[in-house]
């Protein structure tokens, strides 16, 4: 690949950074919301250093091999197929999170209705909060759908991330009573935690349980991940 090639590659590159944060929300797809800042500095960034030096390449008049421009294909994949969030295919395949330390720190539950909450709220309360403030009280979990190899129960799913996409972990309920829709849709499931009891020597991964009441479909959320 020659100079010319090379900055027109960057020039690419640092658009595609800009296209993902600074233009539409779609970076949250792979890194935490804080990260935009950035991934806008450094897409302008690596524009710039491109930009510099193609007209720096133009001014000599300097012309290279035309097969090389095909070597920017990869990069306008980058602008017209933008891969999507992790859904089903990768919970699937997730490694349950280590168990959540004891803590009985959390807040009141709402005195009538349905509380609505996070996943890692839920999980976190079933394992690890001795008080059972989820007994006998009715929530809502919004997640995506993830089936399950047991018959009559699937997964509502939330994916969480430490930094990005890479590192990515599934926070996944098992829901009952209620027809399983359609794998990665999304929907907000309303029900009552099932107690579980937790044997110290069983092997296995053990999972939080909603004894479901209704399932509604609900839009994706701009911000797909915990």
């Amino acid at each position: 690949m020659n100079r010319m090639s090379q900055n027109l590659v960057l020039m690419l590159l640092g658009g595609a950074l800009l296209r993902i944060s600074a233009f539409s929300t779609t970076y949250v797809n792979y890194v935490k919301p804080g990260f935009r800042p950035l991934l806008i500095a450094a897409g302008l960034v690596i524009f710039a250093i491109g930009l510099l030096g193609l007209v720096r390449r133009s001014a000599e008049h300097h012309h290279g091999p035309r097969v090389a421009w095909l070597l920017c294909l990869p990069v306008f994949a980058v602008f017209l197929i933008a891969p999507p969030a992790l859904g089903s295919f990768a919970a699937a395949r997730s490694e349950a999170p280590p168990p959540p330390q004891v803590l009985d720190a959390y807040a009141p539950l709402q005195a009538a209705g349905a509380t609505e909450m996070k996943m890692s709220e839920f999980i976190g309360r079933v394992f690890s909060d001795s008080n059972q403030t989820l007994k006998d009280r009715t929530v809502k979990l919004t997640g995506f759908v993830t089936p399950s190899r047991k018959k009559g129960q699937w997964f509502v799913t939330r994916m969480q991330l430490a930094c990005c996409a890479a590192d990515a972990y599934a926070l996944k309920v098992i829901v009952r009573g209620v027809p399983q829709p359609t794998p990665d849709s999304w929907v907000m499931v309303t029900g009552t935690w099932v107690p579980t009891e937790v044997d110290d020597n069983a092997t296995g991964i053990v999972y939080a349980e909603l004894d479901a009441t209704a399932v509604e479909r609900v839009e994706a959320p701009s911000e797909p991940y915990e």
